[in-house]
């Protein structure tokens, strides 16, 4: 388990103003928060190095790249084998994540594709790596919350 550091008041005041605004520069940020610039710069180094703070790349809609159609894999493993499938699955480029749920499903693997055959091909490809005994694909229709934390950071 990832241990990430605790979030205080400061952290999820310079977070919920950047989530409003993603593109606003530090010391704009800094002043809106009336904190000094390297405080906000030390304090999203932190969170970006320890993993809390996402990469700016997760901004961008699969959608925008040509990738509109998601889904959602259950896989089943051969336990033996996990960290070949988990290596496996981390060369396919239209795996955006991968979790490991309580329950009946092994990998649970969200999952993007450019058309419902394309799919069809990513969920083979996922099928087909080492340790993996069985796959199920659930295509998802629509987006109707989509992801976001805003209201974690008043907590």
């Amino acid at each position: 388990m990832i241990r990430l550091p605790q979030l205080d008041s400061t952290d999820k005041r310079i977070l919920g103003a950047l989530d409003q605004d993603p593109r606003m520069p530090i010391m704009v940020l800094a002043q809106k928060l009336g904190l000094a610039r390297g405080t906000v710069q030390t304090r999203l180094e932190r969170m970006s190095e320890s993993g809390a703070l996402r990469p700016n790349s997760s901004r961008v809609t699969p959608a925008a790249l040509g990738r509109g159609v998601a889904a959602a894999v259950s896989a089943e493993l051969d336990q033996s084998h996990l960290n070949e499938a988990i290596a496996a699955l981390r060369n396919i480029p239209e795996v955006l994540e991968c979790h490991a749920p309580a329950g009946d499903t092994d990998l649970l693997i969200r999952v993007v594709a450019t058309s419902p055959d394309d799919l069809y091909r990513v969920s083979e490809e996922i099928r087909l790596c080492p340790g993996i005994v069985r796959t199920s694909t659930s295509m998802f229709l629509r987006e109707v919350i989509p992801y976001r934390t805003t209201g974690l950071l008043t907590g």
